[in-house]
């Protein structure tokens, strides 16, 4: 059965890193094998001179329709983060025949929490210059990594790659602020997703606090797990454990 990975804010399948492989890795011997693929929301990627939907849920529409075209068939695994977990949670709210499992990664939404608990009041000011300066390759990847990766090990190679990414399919300012309007405007439905979901968060996530994840949890009744130490990019601070926690769930 194939795994849709789903980016989140302004990035794309390049920032996945090495993790959809070594996912696929992960789960060769478990109930849901299979292939993974890494889909670029609209605006990012290899469609970042398109515009970027008002939406969520014409997100979901876009992913689904560029999957159609590639003549991929439902049910699918769908593992996203932050934004792309807005996206994945409308997608099996909305068409729950079409997604079999949900993995979701330091994401939040309405109703389950406030806007001070999704964007850390500690970080307006930080953002804020991020925006007036997102032109800036090199300062806007360094303001990306302090805020997102607690995992600095290759904090020079990790912040080049970035900065090689930028250059080569730039996420407009304007498209930035689409997807952020997007993201803060989305409210999914109360109920729980019809399929089994897991949920994962970073307890030092320092730009969504940790307890969104929690709210989901126990208001869907679902399995929540926390990492001890990572960043809001989890899947680039500890790929290991991230596909460990999904590999045991399923099995």
């Amino acid at each position: 059965m194939t795994w849709v990975l789903l980016r989140g804010l302004t990035r794309e399948a390049r920032h996945w890193g090495g993790l959809p492989a070594q996912l696929k890795l992960q789960l060769t011997n478990t109930p849901a094998a299979g292939d993974v693929l890494t889909p670029d929301l609209p605006g990012n990627g290899v469609f970042h001179q398109q515009t970027s939907p008002p939406s969520v849920p014409a997100m979901v529409d876009f992913v689904r329709s560029q999957l159609q075209a590639q003549g991929r068939q439902a049910p699918w695994n769908l593992l996203a983060m932050s934004l792309g977990g807005m996206v994945a949670t409308d997608w099996a709210q909305r068409y729950p025949k079409e997604v079999a499992r949900l993995v979701l990664v330091n994401t939040s939404m309405r109703p389950f929490s406030g806007f001070t608990q999704r964007l850390r009041p500690g970080n307006w000011f930080t953002l804020a210059a991020l925006a007036a300066r997102w032109q800036d390759a090199d300062h806007a990847e360094r303001l990306i990594h302090y805020l997102t990766c607690n995992n600095t090990a290759a904090r020079a190679d990790d912040i080049a790659a970035w900065i090689h990414i930028r250059k080569t399919a730039p996420v407009s300012a304007a498209n930035s602020w689409h997807q952020l309007r997007a993201a803060a405007q989305f409210s999914c439905a109360a109920q729980a997703p019809q399929c089994p979901t897991l949920l994962l968060s970073s307890r030092y996530d320092r730009l969504v606090n940790a307890n969104c994840s929690q709210h989901l949890a126990n208001a869907w009744k679902t399995p929540h797990k926390i990492h001890p130490w990572a960043g809001h990019d989890l899947p680039h601070d500890d790929p290991d454990w991230l596909c460990q926690q999904v590999s045991h769930w399923l099995t």
